[in-house]
């Protein structure tokens, strides 16, 4: 579809229900069985839905906000509302009531759309305090049958209201779409909050669209085009694969059920565009090592045998570059036995182009993923660049870069190695806060990032860290957090880590294992436990974690940048790390500060040599009740290796 400079969201809904109608725009799966809705119908659905919000009272600059699983009807919702000229606020479904009060209040919400009567619960229990709010829409009609307030208002009913408004106001929807404008704000999404109070980043149409026109060009993406849209719809990752991409490439975004039935929808719908976390392919790659750990000797032994061959040859090959003959024929019959059923098992066998953001991905990890054929690549970029600053061309894929400037955003280093980004696919504003858009938007234009990075000889940017993270030991070598704690991820027993070293004299951390490949791993060994708390303290399992460490140090040992960092000492968690105690965004990224002052004396206990520390911690649960977590955690050193020369 050609775009021209006066394109906006709704004029592209408008001209998918005119050039291809029939096209499928929307699936679901619902009770077990997917429903779909074409361009014509999807355009029918938004009109309803935009006439009855009028009909209640909404008007031009208002915010709706947006709060649920990924829905066909939300995403409707968010067009509805850019139709008449407002601003849709999507909300991170999973918070709790408290978090999600302080959005509604700074996003000055009048009217929400709510998937289900949970989120409903949270709107009515922030509604005593926050009285702003004056409609509530909710889409799932389940539970809700004993519910009266008169704010409430089933989805079905405000469209029904709409379509009694359309037949007496028959020109009015289209004269609304009319009145819109590329540099009006089309989206406001709220940054995760890893430094302090979230907030909303106002993206006009013409952004957007410049990253979603940049995208679909770069991968050639095309109207046939299948993707799974499963992920946080208030994370601008989501944005701009379900929604931007999807109305400039007129693709058909797919929903799963559920998020418990989400790997089981990836096989259903085979994508042909798929797009994850890091945290995700973590994720199916335990789950893949738990499965192998239980299978047969020859199973196990012919899994290992082909996934070496893969680590050796299997990323040239997905690259077209030149291979030993043997190594082909040998990569050639581990698709037969390996690789074609393990993606046909993932769901990822029609995967034409597989991308990942949002956190730094490990080398070990991308290189998983590539070698067994899976055309991942990573882009680079954050909620204020619409998550468009730097894409990886196929054919050049560097396992430590996040590839070269996209097309039309020019990247630059500070003097200080802070990345700096301009482009048409930035932030109009922070939402009331001038002062913080002053601090990160210098009088050239750029954006900065707040990431340390460099350049390679090739073009290619290497994001070190976060530059506020990044430091130094105090023999001088450059300490880089996330580094260190993506290497230790990339193991399937481990599911989140943060290491400390600033100022210190080595490098210590924090481990969370993952229950269910430890748990796997402890039972088929006939070791007992009650628990996450008893199985972290077993000696079992700070052995197994040794292990894990001594590798990662090993590694370390043979960059010349980073053998300095290796670790000495570590402990594991009594509890996981979770959102809902603060210790990590809704994007699951770690809040670093928070957690050095919230286990302090852990910090010690690791710096002044202790064996043992003794914590008791706060917790919070779904319900809103607060508990306390105690253990007596044990110290671990481990072993340390010699910097040596890294292989050519």
């Amino acid at each position: 579809m050609t775009i021209n400079a006066n394109s906006t969201f709704p004029r592209l809904l408008l001209e998918h229900g005119t050039a291809h109608p029939d096209h499928p725009a929307f699936r679901e799966k619902d009770l077990g069985i997917w429903q779909t809705w074409n361009w014509q119908q999807v355009n029918a659905e938004v009109r309803a839905l935009a006439c009855g919000l009028v009909a209640q009272g909404f008007q031009r600059g208002m915010h709706l906000a947006i709060i649920g699983d990924n829905r066909p009807r939300l995403y409707w919702a968010m067009m509805a509302a850019q139709c008449l000229g407002g601003i849709p606020v999507p909300l991170y479904q999973d918070a709790p009531a408290a978090d999600m009060a302080y959005v509604l209040e700074n996003a000055e919400i009048a009217f929400a759309v709510a998937e289900n009567q949970e989120q409903v619960d949270k709107l009515l229990d922030i509604k005593q305090h926050y009285a702003g709010i004056q409609h509530i829409c909710f889409e799932d009609e389940r539970g809700m049958r004993h519910y009266h307030q008169p704010e409430l208002s089933s989805y079905a009913a405000l469209q029904e209201l709409g379509r009694t408004y359309d037949r007496e106001h028959p020109d009015f929807f289209l004269q609304q779409i009319e009145l819109g404008q590329p540099e009006d704000t089309a989206v406001m999404l709220y940054t995760s909050g890893t430094t302090g109070k979230p907030k909303g980043v106002c993206q006009s149409h013409r952004s957007f669209m410049t990253a979603g026109q940049g995208g679909v060009h770069f991968d050639k993406l095309q109207q046939q085009e299948d993707i799974l849209s499963y992920l946080p719809m208030a994370w601008v990752g989501d944005h701009l694969f379900s929604f931007a991409q999807a109305l400039v490439a007129g693709f058909t975004v797919n929903c799963p059920e559920s998020s418990e039935t989400v790997m089981t929808d990836l096989r259903e719908v085979g994508p042909t565009y798929y797009f994850a976390p890091p945290r995700v392919f973590e994720n199916i790659l335990t789950n893949v090592m738990i499965r192998m750990e239980d299978a047969g000797a020859i199973k196990r032994g012919l899994f290992h045998h082909y996934m070496e061959v893969a680590r050796r040859a299997g990323a040239d090959i997905l690259d077209d570059k030149k291979v030993p003959l043997s190594d082909r024929l040998q990569y050639w019959l581990g698709e037969i036995l390996i690789y074609g059923p393990l993606k046909n098992v993932l769901g990822l066998s029609r995967v034409r182009v597989a991308y990942t953001a949002g956190a730094a991905i490990g080398p070990d990890l991308f290189r998983f993923y590539r070698s067994i054929g899976v055309n991942l690549k990573q882009l680079y970029g954050s909620t204020e660049t619409c998550a468009y600053v730097c894409l990886q061309p196929d054919g050049k894929i560097k396992f430590d870069s996040v590839g070269e400037a996209a097309p039309g955003v020019e990247v630059r280093l500070a003097d200080n190695g802070e990345v700096l980004v301009k482009s048409a696919a930035m932030l109009t504003g922070y939402y009331k806060r001038p002062d913080a858009t002053a601090e990160v938007m210098d009088d050239k234009g750029y954006f900065h990032t707040g990431d340390a990075g460099l350049f390679d000889q090739e073009g290619h940017l290497k994001i070190i860290d976060r530059a506020a993270d990044v430091g130094k030991l105090n023999h001088g070598d450059m300490f880089a957090p996330n580094y260190i704690e993506n290497k230790l991820k990339f193991f399937p027993f481990i599911k989140e880590a943060v290491a400390f070293g600033n100022g210190r004299d080595y490098v210590c951390a924090f481990i969370n294992i993952d229950m269910e490949a430890v748990g796997n791993w402890s039972e088929r060994r006939g070791i007992a436990y009650s628990g996450y708390t008893d199985l972290a303290a077993k000696p079992e399992t700070y052995q197994l974690i040794i292990s894990c460490i001594e590798k990662v140090n090993a590694d370390l040992a043979g960059e010349a940048l980073m053998s300095g960092t290796q670790i000495h000492r570590f402990l594991i968690l009594h509890k996981e790390l979770d959102p809902d105690d603060d210790e990590l965004t809704r994007t699951r990224k770690v809040r670093r500060n928070f957690i050095s002052q919230k286990y302090a004396v852990l910090i010690d206990a690791l710096y002044s040599g202790k064996r043992s520390q003794y914590i008791e911690t706060q917790v919070k649960f779904e319900d809103g009740r607060q508990g306390t977590v105690s253990a007596d955690l044990h110290i671990s050193d481990v072993k340390t290796f010699a910097p040596r020369q890294q292989a050519a």
